[in-house]
């Protein structure tokens, strides 16, 4: 299979441009979240259409006039607002700023989860350790440190995983539960948001989450809040320990956004402990986000950056991975891709795996 990606066609001049958006990318990064953060952006789409001027968005926002036009003027170059006859207007990109939710998970994610931690991804890199963290506390992973982060690293931090596997969650459903499963295993459960949706879709489903302590404690909280007690366990597990099966007795095992957090060599050691626990008729299903298979530039984009995150971040040895690489480690599992639904939610793609 070729490995074929990216060109070089654009102008010396362009480059050259491009590689100052790069230089200064951090500084308007800021600027961008400032614009909506202290509402210029929110003034500015109450009059699109006759615009406004500076000194009345100062003295509406109780802002220097200082502040507002350098702002305003950076994000002329963001390309975020533009002016005319000294009255300002917002772009289509500012009114994405402003008003998309996506742009807003990945702009807070981007910020409150990652961008001081970023000051360390050459260490990362050089260490295949999620150096980022130091400005956190001394964990290895994100994971183990979820449940101990501030309130605004965990709100994003959740507002971004949880906004992708939204969408998803109601689409896989009628894969998943097309062979009538009994008992699914949600391997990675985190805190229970994909096992409450598969017992609130089917009465008779029973459910298993297996995580880390921290995790599963969260998780059984929510359950029991929700009233699903009875229907859904969770077992605390260090997914990273090799040597611990996962529990037998299950026909269906779940992962959804689950293996990206992992090494090659760990994702493989998670396969094959699927495959042993499962039984000649069961099924593990794989639901992920690879670069690859994405329809829109932006996305491939996002996963590429978010890529980083987990070098920086998360664990610094895993990455949103292309589909080949998954493929493979699928293939040296004992397992194999049985079938594959594409186009799930906003860019995700399940495959469901048998036992050779």
């Amino acid at each position: 299979m070729d490995f074929t990606y990216g060109s070089d066609d654009k102008s010396a001049l362009q480059a050259k441009f491009d590689a100052q958006k790069i230089a200064f990318g951090p500084i308007m990064f800021q600027a961008a979240k400032a614009l909506r953060d202290l509402g210029i952006l929110k003034r500015l789409m109450k009059h699109r259409r006759q615009g406004a001027l500076l000194e009345e968005i100062a003295q509406d926002l109780e802002l220097s006039e200082y502040g507002v036009k350098v702002l305003l003027e950076a994000g002329l170059s963001l390309e975020m607002v533009m002016v005319e006859d000294d009255r300002w207007s917002v772009t289509k990109t500012g009114y994405f700023v402003q008003s998309d939710e996506l742009t807003k998970v990945n702009m807070d994610f981007t910020n409150d989860v990652n961008y001081l931690g970023f000051f360390h991804l050459q260490d990362a890199i050089k260490n295949g350790k999620a150096e980022g963290l130091k400005g956190f506390g001394n964990w290895d992973t994100v994971y183990e440190a979820l449940s101990e982060m501030p309130d605004q690293f965990r709100k994003s931090w959740f507002g971004f995983d949880h906004f992708y596997s939204d969408y998803a969650f109601p689409e896989v459903m009628p894969y998943l539960f097309k062979g009538n499963p009994k008992k699914i295993l949600d391997v990675g459960g985190n805190t229970g948001k994909f096992s409450l949706f598969c017992a609130r879709h089917n009465d008779a489903i029973k459910m298993t989450i297996v995580d880390l302590p921290g995790q599963t404690k969260e998780a059984l909280e929510n359950i029991a809040n929700a009233g699903f007690s009875t229907r859904i366990d969770a077992i605390p597990v260090n997914l990273l320990d090799q040597t611990v099966p996962f529990p037998k007795g299950y026909d269906t095992i779940w992962m959804s956004q689950f293996l990206d957090c992992f090494s090659q060599d760990e994702v493989l050691g998670l396969l094959k402990r699927s495959f042993e626990a499962l039984d000649e008729n069961g099924a593990l299903y794989i639901l992920e986000t690879y670069w690859d298979k994405q329809e829109f530039e932006a996305s491939t984009y996002s996963l590429h950056a978010t890529s980083l995150y987990f070098t920086a971040i998360a664990n610094g040895n895993s990455q949103m991975y292309h589909s080949r690489d998954m493929e493979k480690l699928i293939e040296k599992s004992g397992l194999y891709i049985d079938e594959v639904f594409e186009d799930i939610g906003i860019s995700h793609t399940l495959f469901k795996c048998k036992k050779r």
